[in-house]
């Protein structure tokens, strides 16, 4: 399974209009901020929205996918899944219901494995428990934190209901509930190391998908507090050996926009920023395909 996947690095750019891309419940669902004042978006959070893009069998994005996936849906199911039991899952970890140590090898034809899609790409935390623990600790794809490229301002307005919230109440408030980012753009890289592909399962087919679901993932996934979250840029490029063909964080700088004027004030419009658009010719001669999934 190893060879079948090339080792890639990627970079989301995301752009934030009146938005919470990321709430913080420790300080009451306001963006997540740094205190450099620089917006925040954790990994967890991305990929809960390519999870619940593919969790949901019955949408329309779903029957747009490739036959692949629909004709093989019971194979792209979601771990992370609210109401999961972790007894069941470890009888899906046991093929032929052992339930001593048994091999990787096992493991590898064992019905969890066949399950489910993020696990063979994210990797899981259900091994680290009982006699098993220690065959997935990590995945073949892992994101970075999207951090923005400039303080970002926080917005915070009361919501109001004319009609009664509760019962005797002819209206009702929520006091700054309203919490959102002015502006900002955020830049989250994400990595593809096929190295543990032979611990996960994971293959070719499960990496095209992911590349499927990136674009969609905030369009598809809008809510009342986060309308208008618009991914600019989601780069995709492939070295040209499983050691990489290039140092990552030069394909990282290389495609990260430049902030104009002074980078310590927040932006106002994506306006605020020269885009990039290529990665220079000394960079892209060292490595192999360079594709941006949300304009291929």
């Amino acid at each position: 399974m190893m060879h079948e996947i090339k080792r890639a690095t990627g970079l989301l750019v995301i752009e934030v209009v009146n938005s919470n891309p990321n709430g913080d419940p420790d300080r009451e669902n306001d963006p997540r901020q740094r205190a450099n004042g620089r917006g925040e978006i954790s990994p967890v959070s991305f990929k809960r929205k390519l999870r619940d893009l593919l969790d949901n069998q019955e949408s329309p994005f779903f029957q747009t996918l490739p036959p692949w996936v629909t004709t093989n849906a019971d194979h792209y199911q979601i771990l992370e899944h609210r109401g999961r039991e972790r007894s069941a899952i470890s009888r899906e970890m046991a093929p032929g219901g052992k339930t001593d140590q048994f091999s990787q090898q096992d493991f590898l034809q064992s019905p969890f494995v066949h399950k489910y899609w993020d696990a063979r790409v994210f990797g899981n935390t259900f091994l680290e428990n009982g006699g098993n623990k220690g065959y997935i600790k990590t995945g073949v794809v892992q994101f970075g934190v999207g951090l923005s490229l400039s303080p970002v301002n926080i917005v915070r307005m009361t919501n109001t209901n004319m009609a009664g919230v509760e019962e005797g109440k002819s209206g009702g408030m929520a006091p700054l509930a309203f919490r959102v980012v002015e502006h900002g753009v955020y830049c989250m890289p994400f990595f593809v190391n096929p190295n543990y592909s032979g611990k996960s399962g994971c293959t070719q087919k499960d990496i095209e998908l992911l590349q499927l679901l990136i674009p969609q993932a905030y369009d598809l996934n809008r809510s009342a507090i986060r309308t208008d979250v618009r991914l600019r840029h989601a780069w995709y490029i492939e070295h040209k050996n499983i050691l990489g063909s290039c140092p990552e964080y030069l394909l990282i700088e290389a495609l990260t926009p430049q902030r104009m004027g002074n980078a310590e004030d927040p932006s106002t419009s994506w306006a605020d920023y020269q885009d990039r658009t290529a990665l220079p010719d000394s960079l892209s001669q060292r490595v192999g395909r360079v594709v941006d999934l949300v304009a291929p």
